[in-house]
């Protein structure tokens, strides 16, 4: 895991505040008392089976859904009562996107500026995300891991407090996916508080400090990765597959190289 760094955005307390969060859909209570603080500064990863809730819970952070009641702050804001104000300091991308076909990427990072009323360097958010030789392209003939990239540019344009990533790497081959491992800890070191959701326990231990395990509803744990397998391995849990120095994934990256695979 990476060192702590330190966050942007209003004093010094937790950026995130969440007390108590309920979401309910018709007979289904998707999110059942969540409570939870993120630090400034560091990457805390939402983990959790399909319908666990942690998607509904990033949603009300970002102000996309509204809870049915509890709290939730976002470097101070209210969400449910300012939900414009979370949109103006915070990142979004979502493991789907849609762009416009027909706009370069540098003319697509100008229209998201111009949405956030900001003066933005299209060729600086671009280099950010190494797509600098891709910025007289269009959207529609970009890789994979490109389309990710851009996605994550659009998200840094207003040079948010937070950014929320959902399920950044999946779909992504293992030279993009490490590629992206590196994009976020840059991104991270310049001070962004970072939200992900994973389904891969390896990225999770990757790039966490701290992660909180969600089921039907409810936060089940809340720790750093290191203290929770520590936590489980005191209850007397041993693996019966014998640990290895590397996997099969490493051996594909050692056969077939580090450097990404983009058109």
């Amino acid at each position: 895991m990476i060192s702590p760094a330190t966050g942007k955005g209003n004093g010094t307390g937790p950026v995130i505040v969440v007390n108590d969060l309920k979401k309910r859909y018709g007979d289904l209570q998707a999110v059942d008392g969540v409570s939870f603080e993120v630090k400034r500064g560091e990457v805390f990863g939402m983990l959790g089976p399909n319908g666990a809730g942690k998607t509904t819970t990033v949603e009300i952070l970002e102000g996309l859904r509204k809870a049915d009641s509890g709290m939730a702050h976002v470097d101070g804001i209210d969400v449910s009562r300012d939900p414009a104000a979370v949109k103006q300091i915070t990142g979004v991308q979502l493991q789907t996107s849609a762009f416009f076909d027909h706009l370069k990427l540098t003319e697509l990072i100008e229209l998201y500026g111009k949405l956030y009323r900001r003066d933005v360097d299209a060729m600086k958010v671009l280099e950010t995300v190494e797509l600098t030789e891709k910025a007289r392209s269009y959207y529609k003939p970009l890789s994979g891991g490109q389309k990710q990239r851009l996605s994550i540019a659009v998200g840094l344009v207003n040079d948010p407090v937070v950014l929320f990533l959902d399920e950044p790497t999946t779909g992504l081959d293992p030279q993009s996916r490490r590629h992206m491992w590196d994009l976020i800890k840059k991104i991270r070191s310049g001070g962004t508080t970072v939200v992900l959701t994973t389904h891969y326990m390896e990225e999770a231990e990757e790039l966490c400090d701290r992660v909180a395990v969600m089921d039907r509803g409810r936060i089940v744990a809340i720790d750093s990765p290191d203290n929770l397998v520590d936590a489980l391995l005191k209850t007397g849990f041993r693996n019966e597959r014998k640990p290895r120095q590397a996997t099969l994934e490493d051996v594909f990256i050692n056969l077939t190289g580090h450097s990404l695979r983009e058109g």
